[in-house]
């Protein structure tokens, strides 16, 4: 009887190590995987950084052209590197068919807001609450060039943490874009947003 207890124990362990790697394979691949520590709000450039490495979507804004000039937001994946290896600039897999690379097309000005909510880590805190830190880049979306080693580090970036892209219609055209930062507000934590630079949010101290 003993025995088999032990068997059952032993079996149980295997399947739960099995379990959680495979649970830790689809993380990585999801590039979800977390820090063990998020950076310190004081450290405003590691903690933007952070912010959009460990998030795969946000709310892209452009400027409509059929709107009468209105901001038009549409939820968008983005990527801005491997899991835990971001660059900092958000890259995207956008169709003409839809509104937002359309009107990127006519005009480049756009803005990206992420914010900490999805990542899990901002406990039983409202998104609004301002120690749930949000971000919003704005510059211009434009298109990346398809030969350039841009591009394979685009494509690899948002196909490692969006993998059901590839299977995307071939005949609805994606291309990647990218955001080219030119101002960034950043809140993450009481006092009013963190005076930011796009030299400091992408070569921040860690």
């Amino acid at each position: 009887m003993e025995s088999k207890a032990k068997s059952f124990v032993h079996c149980a362990y295997v399947l739960s190590l099995v379990l959680f790697s495979f649970l830790g394979i689809q993380d990585s691949v999801q590039g979800r995987l977390l820090p063990v520590s998020k950076p310190d709000p004081k450290n405003a450039a590691a903690h933007a950084r952070w912010l959009v490495s460990q998030n795969s979507w946000g709310v892209l804004n452009t400027i409509s052209s059929d709107l009468g000039g209105a901001p038009f937001g549409n939820v968008v994946s983005f990527s801005d590197g491997l899991p835990n290896k971001g660059s900092g600039i958000p890259f995207f897999y956008l169709t003409a068919l839809d509104p937002t690379a359309r009107y990127a097309m006519k005009d480049h000005r756009s803005s990206l807001t992420i914010s900490e909510y999805p990542i899990g880590t901002c406990g039983k805190r409202d998104p609004e609450n301002p120690a749930c830190a949000k971000i919003t880049l704005t510059g211009k979306l434009v298109l990346v060039d398809n030969n350039s080693k841009e591009a394979e580090f685009a494509q690899s970036a948002l196909f490692t943490k969006h993998p059901e892209m590839m299977e995307w219609p071939k005949d609805h055209n994606f291309e990647i874009f990218k955001l080219e930062i030119e101002d960034i507000f950043l809140i993450n934590w009481f006092g009013g947003p963190k005076p930011l630079t796009v030299d400091q949010y992408l070569h921040p101290k860690m």
